[in-house]
C-alpha cells in the first residue's frame, strides 16, 4: 500500500480513492501546479488533505465559505488532525494566537477567506509560515470570464509571488474549457495541468416540466418523492411565500436567504441537516459548503443565470450515490424574465457614472475626499431615495468595484459586540448569586477580549463556545442572560453592508470604465443565458448530454433517465404498439384467431406486449372476443 492510501486508511478508513483523487494527489506532491475539476460531492477536499498529510508543512486553504471552513476544521479535529480558520468576528488576539501556532508548526491546515489575504497582519506572518501547499477552493471565482467572478480572488496571484516553489492546487466543480484555461492563467501555472472527472451524475435524474402553476406541481413532486429537498427561487420574499405554502399543505419547510441574521440562518440550516425540516426554500445563498449527502430533490422554481450555477445547485442532490432528482419548473413567461436580466446585470456606462455620482452625494463625499473611508450603505434606502432600479444599481456598484474605485461588502457580518457595564468588584461578587454557572463563560470572555470594561469589543460566539466546549446557542443564551441581569451590554451580530472607497472621489466624467470590457462580458453573459434557456426548452436531446456537452464532454451517451429520454422511450413504445395494433387488425380482418394463434403469427414480438395490445384494441372497441377467439369489427 502506497503512502497516500495508508493516510487515507488511517484517517478516513477508506481502502481506495474515488476517481481522479489519487492522480491529483500525486501531481501536487510532485510539485506541479494542478487544477482539479470534480463534480459536487466528488471528494475535492480529500485531494489537498491527503497531500498535505504526506508533506512537511502547512496547507493554506483559501475559500469564500465560512460554513465550509468551520465544518472542515471540526471534521479534521475529530480525526486528530490539527487545523484552524481565521474568519470575521475573531478578536485580534485570537487571530494572532492562531497565526503564532501556525508559525511554530502546531497546525497542518489554515483556512482563510480571500479578503483577508491583503491584511497587514496576515502579510507580516506569511513569509515565515512553512507553507507546503496553496489550495484554492471554488477556483472558478478567479476567472474574469467565470460565472461567479470575485475580485478578491485576484489577490491570490500576488500571494504566489511570496511563496516561491509552493505548488498550487485549484479546485472547482464547474468550469468550461475556456474558464479552466483562464484559472490556470490567473494563478500563474508554469504549465497547464488539468485533472478532470466526468461531469456525469448517473444517479441524478434531470427533469424539466413546463407548467403554469409551479407551486402546485412542486407539491406533487414532494408528495411523489420522499426525502430531504432544496427548493431554489430568485428573491427573498418568494422563499417565505413558498415555504408557507408547503407548510399549509403538510410539508415541514423553512425559508432561507442571506438577509437573515447569522444565528437564525445557523438554526434553520441545522434543523434541515438534522431532518427536523424536510424542505429548505432558498435563494442561491444556501448550499455552498453544506455536506448533506441524502438530499433526494433539488427543485428550481426560477431558472438560474447559467448552466454552471444550475449544475452546481442541482448537484447538491444525491451525493450519496442514490437515485435523486433535479427538477426545473418552467413556464412561458420565464424567457422574458430571464432575458431582462441581461439589461439588469449590464447597465450602460452612463448609468454606472450616474450611480457613482449619486452614491457620493448620498454619503456626503466631496471631490478629493473619501479615500480609505468605509460607510454603512443600505442599497434599498439608496435606490428608494434616488428612484433607481435595484438590480441595475447593484450591478453598477459591482462594476465600479471591479474598477477599484470602491469595495462593496453586501453581506458583511457586523460581528457581535459586548461591553461590561458594571465594575469589576460588582461583576465578581454578583455573579456568585447565579451559583457560579456562568463563571467559566465570564472567565473566558475576560481572558480573550481585553478592554471590555471601557468599550465595546467585537466577539465571536463560535470561538467562545469552542474554548468552553459549548455550542453557539448555549453561548448566545448565556450572554443574553447576563445582559438581562444587567451585567453586560450585548449586541448580537447583524448584517451591515459597507462601501469602502479605495481612492478619493473624482468627477463622474473622469471615471475610467473602458478596461472593464463591458461589451465582451455582456456577450458572454448573454451566451450563458441562452444556454440555460436552451436547456429548459430543449425536448430532443438528453438533459445530461446537454450539460456534459456544455462542459466540454462531447459524444456522451444518453442517460436514459431524464424527461427527454423517458419521453423518447414512451414515444418509441407508442409507435411500436401502433404498428403492432395495425398488424393484428390486418390479420383479424381475414379470420378470427385465438391469442395463441396471433402470437404464433407475430413471432418477432414478445407475448406480453401482444396480449397488452389485444386488450387495448378490445377496450377501444376495434376487436371483440367471442368463443376464445378475437375478431375484427
Amino acid at each position: 500500500m502506497n503512502r497516500f492510501r495508508t493516510i487515507l486508511k488511517n484517517y478516513w478508513g477508506y481502502d481506495s480513492f474515488r476517481p481522479m483523487q489519487e492522480e491529483i494527489i500525486q501531481s501536487v506532491c510532485s510539485g506541479r501546479d494542478t487544477l482539479g475539476l470534480m463534480p459536487t460531492g466528488g471528494g475535492k477536499s480529500l485531494t489537498f488533505q491527503v497531500s498535505t498529510l504526506s508533506m512537511d508543512g502547512l496547507c493554506l486553504v483559501i475559500t469564500p465559505l465560512i460554513a465550509l471552513m468551520k465544518d472542515q476544521v471540526d471534521t479534521l479535529r475529530q480525526k486528530h488532525i490539527l487545523a484552524t480558520a481565521i474568519y470575521s468576528g475573531m478578536s485580534q488576539d485570537s487571530i494572532i494566537q492562531s497565526l503564532d501556532k501556525c508559525l511554530f508548526g502546531k497546525y497542518k491546515f489554515l483556512y482563510i477567506s480571500p479578503e483577508r489575504l491583503e491584511t497587514e497582519l496576515f502579510l507580516s506572518y506569511l513569509p515565515n509560515l512553512n507553507i507546503c501547499l496553496l489550495t484554492i477552493d471554488e477556483a472558478h471565482c478567479i476567472s474574469q470570464w467565470g460565472y461567479d467572478f470575485r475580485p478578491s480572488y485576484l489577490n491570490i496571484a500576488k500571494i504566489r509571488e511570496m511563496l516561491p516553489g509552493v505548488p498550487v492546487l485549484a479546485l472547482t466543480a464547474t468550469a468550461t474549457p475556456e474558464v479552466a484555461k483562464d484559472i490556470q492563467h490567473q494563478l500563474g501555472f508554469a504549465k497547464e495541468n488539468v485533472f478532470q472527472t466526468s461531469f456525469a451524475r448517473r444517479n441524478l435524474h434531470y427533469i424539466v416540466r413546463q407548467v403554469e402553476d409551479k407551486q402546485k406541481y412542486l407539491l406533487r413532486v414532494l408528495h411523489n418523492v420522499e426525502g430531504s429537498a432544496i427548493v431554489y427561487v430568485r428573491n427573498r420574499s418568494k422563499t417565505k411565500e413558498i415555504a408557507d405554502f408547503l407548510e399549509e399543505n403538510g410539508i415541514v419547510a423553512e425559508s432561507f436567504h442571506a438577509g437573515l441574521a447569522s444565528r437564525e440562518k445557523n438554526l434553520r440550516q441545522q434543523r434541515w441537516m438534522d431532518d427536523e425540516t424536510r424542505v429548505i426554500v432558498s435563494t442561491n445563498a444556501f448550499g455552498m459548503g453544506i455536506d448533506k449527502a441524502d438530499v433526494r430533490i433539488v427543485a428550481h422554481i426560477d431558472p438560474p443565470d447559467s448552466i454552471e450555477a444550475y449544475y452546481q445547485e442541482a448537484g447538491r442532490a444525491g451525493r450519496d450515490g442514490k437515485e435523486s432528482y433535479a427538477v426545473l419548473l418552467s413556464s412561458p413567461s420565464d424567457k422574458r424574465i430571464v432575458l431582462k436580466r441581461i439589461s439588469d446585470h449590464y447597465p450602460s456606462e452612463d448609468f454606472i457614472r450616474k450611480v457613482y455620482a449619486k452614491v457620493c452625494y448620498h454619503l456626503y463625499i466631496a471631490e478629493g475626499e473619501g479615500e480609505g473611508c468605509s460607510y454603512p450603505f443600505d442599497i434599498m434606502t439608496f435606490c428608494r431615495n434616488y428612484r433607481l432600479p435595484i438590480q441595475q444599481t447593484l450591478s453598477a456598484i459591482r462594476f465600479l468595484e471591479l474598477c477599484d474605485y470602491w469595495s462593496y461588502t453586501e453581506q458583511n457580518d457586523d460581528p457581535s459586540r459586548l461591553m461590561v457595564i458594571v465594575g469589576k468588584d460588582e461583576l465578581y461578587y454578583n455573579r456568585q448569586l447565579d451559583n457560579g454557572t456562568l463563571d467559566p463563560l465570564i472567565d473566558v470572555v475576560l481572558r480573550t477580549y481585553p478592554g471590555l470594561f471601557s468599550q465595546y469589543v467585537h466577539i465571536s460566539e463560535e470561538l467562545i463556545g469552542e474554548m468552553l466546549g459549548w455550542d453557539r446557542e448555549k453561548v448566545y443564551k448565556s450572554l443574553s442572560s447576563l445582559r438581562q441581569q444587567g451585567y453586560i451590554s450585548y449586541i448580537p451580530a447583524k448584517k451591515t453592508p459597507f462601501l469602502t472607497f479605495q481612492h478619493y472621489r473624482i468627477a463622474e466624467d473622469r471615471l475610467s470604465l473602458t478596461h472593464l470590457g463591458l461589451p465582451v462580458r455582456k456577450k458572454i453573459y448573454e451566451q450563458r443565458i441562452q444556454s440555460m434557456l436552451h436547456y429548459a426548452t430543449n425536448k430532443e436531446t438528453c438533459r445530461s448530454v446537454v450539460l456534459l456537452d456544455y462542459f466540454g464532454e462531447k459524444g456522451s451517451a444518453p442517460c436514459e433517465a431524464c424527461d427527454v429520454c423517458r419521453s423518447k422511450k414512451q414515444n418509441g413504445r407508442n409507435h411500436r404498439i401502433q404498428i403492432l395494433g395495425e398488424k393484428i387488425l390486418s390479420i383479424l380482418r381475414k379470420q378470427p384467431l385465438t391469442a395463441e394463434e396471433i402470437v404464433q403469427r407475430i413471432d418477432e414480438t414478445n407475448e406480453t406486449e401482444i396480449i397488452a395490445v389485444l386488450r387495448t384494441l378490445c377496450d377501444i372497441d376495434l376487436i371483440t372476443l367471442k368463443d376464445n377467439q378475437f375478431q375484427a369489427k
